[in-house]
């Protein structure tokens, strides 16, 4: 959520002249480039050097284009590039400001190159789920650590839903969610929670595309949350891993077993 929201006259004539100043020092330092690739790292130094948050106001367009001495079309290209990565927002009628920097970004693009590669879509999701499963593996002993000896009712619940939900054979992707972001949330690692929920994202946005999806495992699944949940609390880290590998067993194996029918066919 965007907090600290200022209103972009404040402040912007001492914030154009910072600019101006980062201007300088990335004209001295960088290599030759279009006035709109120079426009984005003044920006983003701006940003940086100012110390700015996500909801704090940037300099206008008009400003940015005195500081930074460029054409107004070469800003508003680095203000869309910006833009789309989530690092400046645009609100209409208010001004620009500090994005929230999240990892939508990267989870529309890599979902957008699993649909767009028809042929080779479960290598994508293949790479996803590794690279999900991976990160789960490295951050055991920090998880396990950080739940040894405590319990959580909501995870609990949670758990509990989804072992309802799989008796019928109904998938539970708002309980898988809600479990893995408060499982990762006593770390601290705001960069790892965001790279789970991102790769959640793209995992649960491209498997229905590509049809990779059997009722049948949903059971061990459910119960694999519960093993990793009851690991952690435990303080049992070769349980927990254990757990890891069995919540992704059936999907890693649906995986090879179509790439195989694919390639058959």
């Amino acid at each position: 959520m965007l907090t600290n929201v200022h209103h972009p006259a404040e402040g912007m004539s001492s914030k154009a002249g910072d600019m101006k100043q980062d201007a300088a020092t990335l004209a001295h330092f960088a290599r030759p480039a279009s006035q709109a690739a120079n426009a984005i790292g003044a920006i983003k130094d701006y940003i940086l050097q100012s110390n700015l948050q996500p909801g704090d106001a940037l300099p206008t367009e008009a400003q940015m284009c005195e500081s930074l001495g460029i054409s107004r079309s070469s800003v508003r290209e680095a203000i869309r590039t910006l833009s789309a990565l989530d690092i400046v927002e645009v609100r209409h009628g208010y001004g620009m400001f500090v994005g929230r920097v999240s990892m939508q970004p990267m989870v529309e693009s890599l979902v957008f190159r699993g649909i767009l590669n028809q042929g080779d879509d479960f290598r994508v999701l293949n790479e996803i789920v590794e690279v999900r499963q991976a990160l789960d593996l490295a951050f055991a002993p920090a998880v396990v650590a950080a739940w040894d000896g405590r319990r959580d009712e909501a995870l609990h619940a949670a758990v509990a839903e989804m072992r309802d939900l799989a008796l019928n054979g109904e998938p539970f992707p708002e309980q898988d969610r809600f479990f893995h972001s408060n499982l990762l949330a006593p770390l601290g690692n705001v960069l790892f929670v965001q790279l789970t929920e991102a790769f959640w994202d793209i995992h649960t946005l491209t498997a229905p595309r590509l049809g990779v999806l059997h009722p049948e495992d949903i059971s061990i699944t459910a119960q694999a949350h519960g093993d990793m949940l009851a690991a952690a609390e435990a303080g049992k880290v070769d349980a927990y891993q254990s757990a890891v590998r069995e919540h992704y067993a059936p999907l890693i194996r649906n995986l090879a077993i179509a790439r195989e029918a694919r390639r058959s066919g």
